[in-house]
């Protein structure tokens, strides 16, 4: 079963206007006080942390593609969300690279990550993809055909052979706190004893011997 948030017919034009729509990419953390963490699009409290989620950001500037590919996927860039032990996610991927579709990948496996991608996709199923401001949940080929050939991308692959895709990425930013600084050395209880060179000689008037 598959399923996809918008009707299958969009031209260019139409996946360009979806596609201005804004999107988040900042969740926030609250800690209640019972324990209980929840993430929502916006502080719920003076307290919430901001966790940044991972941008997909466009073509990098040394990828050599080509003019025509380099503008779509500037335009319209591709993002598919995969998880772990997902046979569909790596036939989505498959997909992908068979198609000469440059994309960047985002894992989800962490529960900050499943909400963050509730935030996009309510269902949360996986393989999850954006093309532009289109959003697929589920692969099908030929659904994912349709879109890729509505936002430009060409039916045969264009990449050069020194193409690498960008390594995956977890969907939500890992928190890295600051380094602790090492612990200061402890203070003696005691005032160490004088090397035995340093001892007094004891006096011994009365000459007795051991």
């Amino acid at each position: 079963m598959h399923t996809s948030r918008l009707a299958l017919a969009w031209t260019p034009l139409a996946l360009a206007l979806v596609c201005s729509v804004a999107q988040a990419d900042t969740i926030y953390k609250t800690v209640g006080p019972d324990g209980r963490i929840t993430f929502s699009d916006r502080a719920l409290n003076e307290f919430a942390q901001a966790v940044p989620l991972r941008s997909p950001g466009k073509t990098p500037p040394g990828a050599n593609l080509s003019f025509d590919l380099r503008q779509v996927s500037n335009r319209f860039p591709v993002v598919l969300y995969t998880g772990n032990n997902c046979p569909p996610c790596a036939r989505a991927r498959d997909f992908l690279g068979r198609r000469g579709v440059p994309f960047a990948e985002r894992t989800v496996t962490t529960s900050a990550d499943i909400d963050a991608l509730r935030r996009l996709n309510p269902s949360a199923g996986l393989p999850f993809a954006q093309i532009g401001g289109q959003q697929l949940s589920g692969y099908a080929e030929s659904e994912w055909t349709q879109y890729l050939d509505a936002a430009g991308y060409p039916p045969q692959s264009q990449l050069p052979s020194s193409y690498r895709q960008p390594a995956a990425q977890p969907l939500v930013e890992v928190q890295r706190s600051e380094p602790e600084p090492p612990p200061r050395p402890l203070e003696p209880l005691y005032a160490p004893l004088p090397a035995a060179s340093d001892r007094p000689t004891p006096q011994n008037p009365a000459g007795i011997r051991f």
